[in-house]
């Protein structure tokens, strides 16, 4: 017999990382998610949001509040939220299923906006091309850092292009998030992501 889904480990054998114990919604997102290469623009326009709501606060509960994200945000259509108006962010502010941040609220309809400015440029080729290169996968957590020079450096040339809430360290949140850096532990039984992407 099983415990309620966020209690403890399941009970299928598999190393998982460290961090995705304990509940089941941060389980599936190791699983099924994190780390694995993502290049379509709704998707990892999904992903800088929601990366920059998630400063200051737990992984766990923008994951609880995800669809509602979706809902609220027209499923992270960069075109839809770019034309969000004050009366959007006025209805933001009161969606519950959110967290009901204004600055937050407010960067993710400028980096629509700012998505949308990128004209010819894709979004997927100007976030992927800070990725460094493979490197092997961490032995343990406390190995795993918080910022890099790639990191710094798209931090920097996003919020040349505009964007906000995207420092170097949510920037390697969103590199980890999206592939472009492989943090699963060596111990962990997800795949490496360059046996994902043969």
């Amino acid at each position: 017999m099983t415990g309620p889904p966020d209690d403890g480990p399941p009970d299928d054998g598999l190393v998982r990382c460290g961090w995705s114990d304990g509940s089941a919604l941060y389980r599936d997102y190791h699983d099924q998610e994190w780390g694995r290469p993502v290049r379509e623009t709704t998707a990892l326009f999904e992903r800088i949001s929601l990366e920059a709501f998630q400063s200051g606060l737990s992984w766990l509960v923008i994951l609880r509040k995800r669809e509602n994200f979706r809902r609220a945000f027209a499923g992270f259509d960069v075109e839809t939220v770019a034309r969000y108006t004050d009366a959007d962010v006025a209805r933001l502010l009161d969606d519950a299923g959110i967290v009901r941040n204004r600055a937050k609220i407010e960067a993710t309809i400028a980096n629509a906006r700012a998505t949308v400015d990128l004209g010819s440029t894709d979004l997927a080729e100007l976030l992927w091309s800070f990725a460094p290169p493979p490197r092997p996968r961490p032995v343990q957590l406390s190995a795993i850092p918080a910022v890099t020079p790639e990191s710094t450096a798209m931090a920097r040339e996003l919020k040349r292009r505009g964007f906000r809430f995207v420092g170097p360290t949510t920037a390697y949140a969103l590199m980890q998030a999206t592939g472009m850096v492989d943090d699963h532990l060596q111990t962990c039984w997800v795949p490496p992501v360059t046996a994902q992407m043969h």
